[in-house]
């Protein structure tokens, strides 16, 4: 009988953010969505990543959909800076109803 050791290891990984502050301030006043709260949907395991190609004229883009701390499913459109090192958040606002789906169903039929 063969017997298997089981390890598990834990990876702690600090993701840093940038973005315009004025960019910032405009989502917020059209989206109702901080920056502040975006990055937190870099955290969300379940979380989808979809490259933009539509939108990477200047630098490659992309989307990630997930929830966010405050347990709405958010819609992030970002790029990397600094050797992948850097999340430049570019915007951020709520996912719509065919998003949601994409994601899983809304607040209230996932748990996060």
């Amino acid at each position: 009988m063969t017997k298997y050791k089981n390890y598990s290891y834990n990876i702690i990984i600090k993701i840093r953010f940038e973005w315009d502050f004025k960019k910032a301030e405009i989502n917020f006043k059209k989206h109702k969505v901080s920056f502040e709260e975006a990055e937190s949907v870099f955290y969300d395991p379940n979380a989808i990543l979809i490259s933009d190609p539509e939108h990477s004229d200047e630098e490659d883009r992309f989307i990630i959909l997930g929830v966010s701390n405050k347990s709405k499913i958010l819609v992030v459109c970002h790029c990397y800076r600094v050797n992948d090192e850097v999340i430049r958040i570019i915007s951020a606002r709520k996912a719509t109803t065919n998003e949601k789906k994409q994601y899983g169903g809304d607040k209230n039929e996932r748990r996060i």
